[in-house]
């Protein structure tokens, strides 16, 4: 019975954070040596100053430390990519915490898009070190209302190929409902 109990709490973890790639396909995200070639490999974000990503990656990793229910959903469904063929367009506060549901997401097999639902809630090191792991992100502490909107439609709609429309959400997570207005 224990056992059963622990499992409906991991899967409404789950549930919680898949309501919430183009990434890394089968949940990898790069090493720290690689932040750099990952995000010159996808030029698909923008933020305020790329260069703060090894500031955001040390905050995170203290992060994880402390969103244990996070990292057990890593642990333990990782492998299974649970959310494999999902595409996460997410408009949260684009903070040290908000990058390690957006790598979970990732970890869990979901392709993401981001940006944040505040002009001034952006920490700017967080969203330069998702952004720096290829994860397309839009934005940056100070945006004007126009800058915002624009962050937004990127986040729904990913870059198109050869012309055809390109990426597109299957879900949403948004914390004020913005991306309903665009």
């Amino acid at each position: 019975r224990r056992r059963a109990e622990r499992h409906d709490i991991k899967i409404s973890l789950f549930l919680v954070a898949s309501r919430g790639g183009r990434c890394y396909s089968g949940g990898y995200l790069p090493s720290r040596g690689d932040l750099s070639m990952a995000a010159a490999a996808s030029p698909d974000f923008k933020v305020k100053d790329i260069g703060l990503a090894d500031w955001g990656r040390k905050e995170i990793a203290i992060a994880e430390t402390e969103m244990p229910g996070l990292m057990a959903l890593r642990a333990e469904f990782g492998k299974s990519q649970p959310l494999k063929g999902a595409r996460v367009a997410g408009c949260l506060h684009m903070t040290i915490q908000t990058a390690v549901l957006i790598e979970t997401l990732v970890h869990l097999g979901a392709s993401v898009r981001w940006s944040s639902c505040n002009i001034f809630s952006t920490q700017d090191q967080a969203a330069a070190a998702i952004a720096a792991v290829g994860v397309p992100v839009f934005a940056w502490k100070g945006e004007t209302e126009e800058e915002y909107d624009w962050c937004i439609e990127q986040t729904i709609k990913g870059p198109d190929i050869d012309g055809k429309p390109g990426w597109r959400p299957n879900m949403l997570l948004d914390d004020g409902g913005d991306m309903t207005i665009i």
